[in-house]
């Protein structure tokens, strides 16, 4: 079965071309494997797979002091992971932009993906990060670019929630 990649996640993709974003970071996942592939291929982006989500909080700091901008992409159950990594963003007010897909919300399958997204954003809020929610498809590039703008212009971290409604759900049935 041949599935077309997603429209949100070409225009996502066409957001970081024109925002200068050269770095990317990424736990590998399912909701942004389009844009990723898309990262890897373009020559002036840096993407690196990570083996842990607060890897990529270190890496954008170090991409933002080296005079590069980036994006963290990851799914909601890493944000669990970058809760004491965060610190460094907010004390240095280095700008951190992310980009969550969302699990544990519409249509989900697996038990052990609801807690951590049911409480993703208030546990980013509580850590100092500004919220940010595309619930529809046609939402995801406009709120990428306002929560972009707003974390590289104020040096604040900014993490956009992408909703599972968007990405979809998944089962394991056939």
């Amino acid at each position: 079965m041949n599935v077309s990649p997603p429209a949100w996640s070409d225009r996502l993709y066409d957001e970081f071309r024109s925002l200068g974003i050269r770095q990317v970071a990424y736990v590998p996942d399912a909701g942004h494997s389009h844009l990723i592939q898309r990262c890897n291929a373009d020559p002036d982006m840096h993407s690196v797979s990570l083996t842990t989500e607060e890897e990529g909080v270190a890496m954008l700091a170090g991409a933002w002091l080296g005079g590069d901008r980036g994006a963290l992409l990851m799914q909601s159950s890493g944000v669990g992971n970058c809760i004491n990594m965060l610190s460094l963003q907010q004390e240095c007010r280095i700008p951190l932009f992310m980009l969550v897909t969302m699990r544990g919300e519409w249509g989900e399958f697996n038990a052990w993906q609801v807690a951590m997204g049911r409480s993703t954003q208030a546990v980013l809020e509580a850590a100092g990060v500004i919220v940010y929610r595309a619930d529809t498809p046609d939402a995801v590039a406009d709120t990428a670019r306002a929560g972009a703008s707003m974390a590289f212009q104020t040096g604040r971290s900014v993490a956009v929630l992408i909703a599972q409604q968007v990405i979809g759900s998944k089962s394991f049935r056939k």
